[in-house]
């Protein structure tokens, strides 16, 4: 077996160990929270996903949304990153010293792990249609009829192969997710709405959470 066959071979299966090392190696535990007494905003870079561009403002001490915390969890590759910043400014803007933080919300464990399996599958045909009168022979197989048809349109099958496996694996990754949670209570679910939030929506049902019940009686009202 030549130095091509084995880079063909090896590389799939070096791609797989080092995903299902990822997938079950164990995430480092998460920093204590402060109290809320001594409450203060984390640095942007500790946030889940820091690609989000986010405009500094300082703490307002005494805010209507000081020492409460508000995730967005969502689908990053659904696109829905452009909701997700609207409704961030909307909030700290509705409620002065409110904590936004956004990140990705993951997919089920199945179709993750089904999502790391693509690739390797995608090497392993493409090698096969490229090096599969060696391979083959060396299994002490005969190659199946499928692989001729392969075979006679080289190009085009693993150009098929390629885009067929990404369009795959961005709909196992997919997860649809639009989540709401404010203080670690889930306020909004866009996996059981099946929708969006509004605006005025989002805004009302923060508000009934804030430690002052007066606001909630007025959502729309802006404290500058």
């Amino acid at each position: 077996m030549d130095r091509l066959q084995l880079l063909l071979l090896g590389f799939p299966i070096l791609l797989f160990f080092s995903d299902v090392v990822n997938l079950f190696s164990i995430s480092p535990p998460p920093p204590p929270k402060s109290s809320s007494r001594f409450h203060h905003h984390p640095p942007h870079s500790n946030h889940p996903i820091s690609d989000f561009p986010t405009s500094p403002q300082s703490p307002q001490i005494g805010g209507l949304g000081y020492g409460t915390r508000v995730d967005l969890k969502f689908c990053v590759s659904c696109s829905y990153k452009g909701t997700a910043m609207t409704m961030k400014k909307m909030l700290e803007a509705s409620f002065p010293g409110i904590d936004v933080v956004l990140s990705n919300y993951p997919p089920a464990f199945p179709k993750h792990l089904l999502s790391k399996v693509v690739p390797v599958l995608q090497i392993g045909v493409i090698a096969v249609i490229t090096a599969g009168d060696q391979i083959f022979p060396r299994l002490g197989m005969a190659p199946p009829p499928w692989y001729y048809t392969l075979r006679a349109n080289r190009f085009g099958s693993m150009a098929s192969t390629w885009l067929l496996g990404n369009f795959l694996q961005s709909s196992l990754q997919s997860s649809g997710a639009f989540e709401v949670y404010c203080d670690g209570e889930l306020v909004f679910s866009k996996l059981q709405e099946q929708r969006f939030p509004s605006e005025y929506e989002l805004r009302e049902l923060i508000a009934k959470r804030l430690p002052d019940p007066s606001f909630s009686s007025n959502p729309g009202r802006v404290v500058l």
